[in-house]
């Protein structure tokens, strides 16, 4: 998963090694690998040093689960730039091979603008084109209610069936994704 998805209005940018070491040491790099300008606010909610050097471990470690993320750059026409707005990515949950967690953020500069919506619209075929992935949890707090909005558009459903290790935190609601048929890609 080292090519980027390109949608209507947004490349999302693979989350290498390279790239998610630069987002943790060195703006510059970090922006010259995403060819986009990485905006003073970064990195969004939930989006921290201990998430980025979660990652870093992960992908170190050939035998842990699958992981797979991307950064959404917005890209600019008129100018040809991009702008660092978000990212998202999935990890496989525990004690369930067939179940990847789906996690998203966006700068709050950029809420309500169905960029999430888009981009999440384009993750969700590549997460089912993986091996054994039948099913997509997502977790989020009831408010705010774009959060809600985003899974919903996008074919999830509110579940009480959250797996251990899915990220659930105390207030917060889960929402699935099953797979209903062929999905584009599917091997």
């Amino acid at each position: 998963m080292t090519i980027p998805l390109q949608t209507k209005r947004l490349t999302l940018i693979p989350a290498t090694r390279e790239v998610l070491a630069a987002d943790l040491n060195d703006r510059g790099r970090f922006s010259l690998l995403l060819q986009a300008r990485v905006p003073a606010a970064w990195p969004p909610p939930l989006m921290d040093e201990g998430v980025i050097r979660e990652f870093l471990r992960i992908q170190d470690d050939p035998s842990g689960p699958i992981f797979a993320a991307w950064y959404w750059v917005i890209n600019d026409p008129a100018t040809g730039t991009g702008t660092l707005i978000g990212n998202g990515g999935i990890l496989q949950a525990g004690g369930r091979p067939d179940t990847a967690v789906l996690g998203y953020s966006v700068l709050d500069e950029f809420w309500n603008r169905g960029y999430a919506t888009e981009a999440v619209g384009a993750l969700v075929p590549v997460i089912f084109s993986l091996p054994g992935i039948t099913r997509i949890i997502a977790t989020t707090y009831p408010n705010p209610a774009a959060s809600i909005r985003v899974l919903e558009k996008n074919g999830f459903v509110k579940t009480e069936d959250v797996p251990a290790g899915a990220g659930a935190e105390e207030g917060t609601i889960c929402y699935l994704r099953e797979i209903q048929g062929p999905v584009s890609g599917r091997k």
